[in-house]
């Protein structure tokens, strides 16, 4: 009985292959639409940043996905390199937008909406061909409103401590090695935590509008840790103080970049009055010490 029912699960196994063997087969020879049979291709290595440092801050970004579009429709989100498959021939208007991790999560994957898309116009699609595009950099869109900008560059900071902070934010050292350094960068803030002071809290020293219900608004940093510290909302609603925490940062021990979306949470609160950006953190209980570097805060909205 044991070989009968083998030779059963044998027989329906083979019918199951040929099947799926069949199929396969039918597929190759379906013709794609417009009588397409094989799709051309779009290799994309790597997509940049461009700024204008004196308006924009640093060009510093984490673009790890390309959201690619053939006349303005959507053929598919790529996670960086790919090499894209487009069921199209001939010359195309082909779009290319930047995606983030939005909060740093995979499954939050977004184009950012403030960078422009990259246009290719009339570029020209051969079958059973690659076509390099390869690395190239978008821009801000614009109108932009940079409502926060800190490089440490300078040095009046535009971050205050709370009195339930007992350490404070300071610059690095010039040309310290393990500061953020670029053409335009000698400088970034570090935090120094230790057991005899262990907290850190600060906020934005300037308040923020609160947008149109529903906009989007991100802060941008770059960041390299070996602490945890925690990024929030501090609104003035009501004549009160409303505290909203959003993230956690995690260890990095090469520089990092996160993109965090404010619009939600501010639209929850659609009777406050501003709001800060505040940024804390607290020595972790296994350690002695720890070290918080940040630079290149942005915080970007649309004007209001």
């Amino acid at each position: 009985m044991g070989i009968h029912t083998k030779d059963n699960r044998l027989n329906k196994l083979g019918i199951f292959i040929v099947l799926i063997f069949s199929t396969l087969i039918f597929s190759s020879c379906y013709k794609f639409k417009d009588g397409q049979t094989v799709p051309s291709y779009l290799k994309i290595d790597s997509i940049g940043l461009d700024t204008y440092y004196h308006e924009e801050g640093a060009n510093t970004s984490k673009i790890t996905d390309a959201w690619v579009y053939i006349d303005d429709n959507l053929i598919g989100v790529f996670e960086l390199p790919a090499v894209v498959p487009v069921l199209k021939k001939g010359p195309q208007d082909i779009d290319v937008r930047g995606g983030i991790k939005l909060n740093g999560i995979s499954s939050t994957r977004a184009p950012y909406p403030f960078y422009a898309p990259v246009a290719f116009e009339n570029y020209e699609l051969y079958e059973d061909s690659v076509q390099v595009l390869g690395k190239f950099n978008t821009a801000y869109s614009s109108p932009l409103e940079f409502g926060w900008m800190e490089d440490f560059e300078e040095s009046g900071l535009t971050i205050e401590e709370i009195s339930t902070s007992d350490t404070a934010i300071k610059r690095t050292e010039p040309n310290d090695p393990e500061a953020y350094l670029s053409e335009y960068s000698n400088h970034s803030g570090i935090v120094n935590l230790t057991e005899e002071k262990p907290v850190w809290s600060a906020i934005s020293l300037s308040s923020f509008p609160m947008p149109r219900q529903g906009a989007s608004v991100l802060l941008e940093l770059d960041f390299k840790t070996n602490n945890y510290f925690n990024v929030g909302l501090l609104l003035k609603e009501h004549s009160q103080f409303v505290k909203i925490p959003l993230l956690t940062m995690n260890h990095s021990n090469t520089w990092n970049k996160i993109y965090i979306n404010l619009g939600p949470n501010i639209s929850l609160h659609p009777q406050a009055e501003y709001y800060k950006v505040v940024i804390e953190s607290g020595l972790e209980t296994d350690r002695t010490s720890g070290t918080i570097y940040l630079d290149n805060i942005k915080l970007v909205y649309r004007p209001i």
